[in-house]
């Protein structure tokens, strides 16, 4: 018979702790969202884009005040006389006037596009957010209670989707008064230019609202809320809403540009806000006359809207692809 083998120091053997599988960290859907995210470096570089835009408008006076003149400050030294044009090469750009001076007044044009983006950008947002609000309300109660209530929602959204919208805006735009409701001069203007383009494109994203909503209602969660006793109201934003915010989320990104070039046609047509407040569409439409001779007075009112649609547009399918639970 072996002996057992002897261990200096100790009668008995130590035996090795054995190290157990690492515990497994859960992850909410928004971290999920987040980790997809941060690999598209495009819809990263988009977002990064529209926090600058966003900066941008916020400190106009500041950046104006450091880099320009006053946006309504007339400079004729900057204009020929006979040409009426800005003097200079490149429609004198140059370092007190980054991206040049406008034709017969002689106007800072970057200190205007820096002006122009709080106007167009805070039309888009408070657009969009009653948009939002509006197609989100009437979206999940149309989808929710369905039967005649959803009948009624989706031929008032048909009748929406089938209204000829720059034609009603133009008409309602061109016939306000300067002064109704209490209200007059650009912040009359903007209310206005708010109310139509807000108002009339709810039906986009209470369409998708109301889709998702036929399809929660009948989850297992909604029908636990619904057994155990939950009100109608409680069930609608405590069950169904935090599960459409997602689509809600992804839509809003991308209904911003097509509101910030829904207020730039309206601009360029003469129905927008009014001159001599400076906003990007109605830049373009004073540029038309003088493109060929400055084209700098349309290139960087069009550059600007350019940039902003399309990091609006990259951040918003990054986020719908961050967002979709299908992706890898």
């Amino acid at each position: 018979m072996t002996a057992p083998l002897d261990v200096p120091g100790s009668a008995t053997a130590a035996v090795a702790p054995v190290a157990g599988p690492a515990a497994v960290a859960g992850r909410s859907p928004w971290q999920i969202a987040w980790t997809r995210l941060r690999r598209d470096r495009v819809a990263l570089g988009g977002g990064a884009v529209v926090v600058l835009l966003i900066m941008v408008a916020l400190c106009a006076p500041l950046i104006v005040a450091v880099l320009g003149h006053p946006p309504l400050e007339f400079h004729y030294e900057k204009v020929d006389p006979d040409l009426q044009v800005p003097t200079g090469t490149f429609g004198g750009i140059g370092p007190d006037y980054l991206f040049g001076a406008e034709p017969v007044n002689g106007r800072d044009l970057f200190s205007r596009v820096v002006y122009g983006s709080r106007v167009s950008l805070l039309i888009a947002f408070l657009a969009t957010l009653l948009s939002v609000l509006l197609g989100t309300v009437f979206g999940v109660v149309a989808g929710y209670f369905g039967g005649w209530i959803d009948t009624a929602v989706s031929r008032v959204m048909d009748v929406f989707l089938a209204f000829p919208i720059l034609l009603f805006a133009i008409a309602l735009a061109g016939v306000v008064p300067d002064r109704a409701f209490g209200l007059e001069g650009d912040t009359l203007r903007i209310v206005l230019i708010v109310f139509i383009i807000g108002f009339v494109n709810w039906p986009y994203i209470g369409r998708i609202v109301r889709g998702q909503a036929l399809t929660l209602r009948y989850r297992e969660f909604v029908d636990a809320a619904r057994s155990m006793g939950a009100s109608t109201p409680r069930i609608l934003f405590t069950e169904m809403l935090p599960n459409l915010a997602a689509p809600i989320l992804v839509y809003t990104t991308l209904l911003i540009p097509t509101n910030i070039l829904f207020e730039a046609a309206l601009s360029f047509l003469g129905v927008g806000v009014r001159p001599p407040t400076p906003t990007w569409g109605g830049m373009l439409s004073d540029a038309t006359h003088w493109y060929q001779i400055a084209p700098n007075f349309m290139l960087f009112p069009g550059l600007a809207i350019f940039v902003t649609v399309l990091a609006f547009n990259l951040f918003g399918d990054g986020l719908r692809d961050a967002l979709d639970p299908r992706s890898r």
